[in-house]
């Protein structure tokens, strides 16, 4: 009789490892003697820590994952175990990070623009291949870009070769107004 697979889909299986996680946790809790809380003296709102930030109590913004959360981009990928839950095969892991201007990105972001694009391996998960990694950049009226963001037009155009990612043809680029 044929042996027959199948994958699990990637989702499933983060789904599932969050599950255990979950439950581990609240074993671990339900077993652990209670502590009196202390008392809380005023309520105050804190705002969020900055994107790039390092320290004992903030999170460090740069992150291997399974999947890209939605709201972030990725700034390289990488073949690995890791993400196969288990399995003996490999699957892509992604170096996930918020956008900010700047950062040379594996994908375009809403609210950004990217004014250069590049041919590279990095966010090809190391493949064989080349993919575009793109610089985003926050919109500014002037700016020249590869693309018109929302809550932006353009005022003239030219023809380069900054967005085509080392390719021997040209592409448009959009001088930027906001609306």
């Amino acid at each position: 009789m044929p042996r027959t697979t199948f994958r699990v889909p990637r989702r499933l299986l983060a789904a599932t490892a969050t599950a255990a996680l979950t439950l581990a946790m609240a074993l671990t809790t339900a077993t652990t003697p209670a502590v009196a809380a202390p008392a809380l003296k005023a309520m105050t709102i804190s705002p969020a820590p900055e994107a790039r930030t390092t320290g004992t109590t903030e999170a460090i913004s740069g992150f291997w994952a399974c999947f890209v959360p939605s709201g972030y981009t990725y700034t390289s990928s990488r073949s690995s175990y890791t993400c196969s839950g288990g399995g003996s095969y490999r699957t892509t892991e992604f170096y996930v990070e918020p956008p900010a201007d700047g950062l040379w990105a594996c994908t375009t972001m809403p609210g950004y623009t990217h004014t250069q694009v590049m041919s590279s391996y990095t966010c090809s998960g190391g493949g064989s291949y080349t993919t575009s990694q793109f610089l985003l950049r926050n919109p500014v009226t002037g700016m020249w870009a590869c693309s018109v963001p929302s809550g932006f037009t353009y005022t003239a155009t030219q023809q380069s070769y900054t967005c085509s990612g080392g390719a021997s043809y040209t592409t448009t680029q959009f001088l930027l107004r906001a609306l």
